[in-house]
């Protein structure tokens, strides 16, 4: 892989990002503080405020009380300069969320497919119908994140099977960011799920945990020194195609399933049972 040599553009872009990283993390802050924490000079936290500035990434917007002399500006990112989708898609719908960069949620819609096999088609109306909820233009969108049951390649990031989605196959990926024009993400749900615990849930301070999911099936996700275990193939974390009858979902009761197998009879199926997992059966985290 190419190396690029440290050219003072390559450095300034680095310490931009360091500030912005810092400034979604921790909110509003100072130059003093952005300096401290990235061990920047006070005259570099000032150049690269003003250039994040002048690309309205940042703006001031309140004072902190200090010693002798004025107040010091306190620095945020302002959270119109970009936004994200993130989309979760099921057999019964899709539901997709529209957030701005500071990762505040402005709206959500649910989407009926109305039976629909055309995955790019049914992303593009939730996106749509999510952006107008959010007063935000499709066009302002950065990147996109979805989330469906099934099993994600690791290499290519595309999907390879999920047994309640049959049209969304091997393809699809890069079908969507065709029509989408932007940075497309597919990735298991229950791995979603798994890197939202570690990131905001009872997981933050583990390194190594397994995260299970019951739903529409079982499905489990594994972690392991902090990161995403997805496994060669994308099936890290598989326990089987294993059924989760209607009826026990209803009653809570223990799933039954005959001996030695590991999916639903036919005519559990027929009767709308999945047999994977809410998110594919199959994906994991590491």
């Amino acid at each position: 892989m190419a190396r690029r040599p440290g050219t003072p553009r390559l450095l300034r872009e680095l310490n931009d990002r360091a500030a912005l990283d810092l400034l979604v993390e921790q909110g509003p802050l100072t130059r003093a503080q952005i300096g401290e924490h990235t061990g920047l000079s006070k005259v570099t936290a000032s150049q690269l405020l003003s250039r994040l500035e002048d690309r309205g990434l940042v703006s001031v917007v309140g004072e902190q009380a200090g010693g002798r002399g004025p107040n010091a500006a306190l620095y945020a990112v302002v959270p119109s300069s970009a936004y994200v989708a993130g989309l979760e898609v099921g057999p019964d719908g899709i539901t997709a969320g529209v957030a701005d960069i500071t990762g505040h949620l402005t709206a959500e819609v649910t989407v009926d497919p109305n039976g629909a096999d055309e995955p790019v088609k049914a992303v593009h109306n939730a996106v749509v119908k999510a952006c107008r909820s959010a007063k935000v233009a499709v066009s302002k969108l950065s990147a996109f994140v979805i989330g469906t049951p099934g099993v994600v390649d690791p290499r290519s990031g595309d999907v390879q099977f999920a047994f309640d989605l049959p049209s969304w196959h091997e393809g699809v990926l890069a079908a969507l960011r065709t029509d989408l024009r932007r940075p497309v993400t597919i990735e298991n749900d229950v791995n979603l799920a798994a890197i939202a615990e570690r990131a905001y849930g009872a997981a933050r301070d583990a390194d190594d945990f397994a995260l299970m999911w019951f739903d529409r099936g079982m499905g489990l996700s594994v972690t392991l020194g902090g990161r995403l275990h997805r496994g060669r193939w994308g099936g890290a974390g598989e326990i089987g195609y294993l059924p989760v009858p209607a009826a026990a979902r209803r009653t809570r009761a223990s799933p039954s399933r005959r001996p030695g197998t590991s999916r639903p009879s036919p005519a559990a199926t027929a009767r709308g049972t999945p047999t994977t997992p809410s998110g594919p059966s199959p994906t994991s985290t590491g």
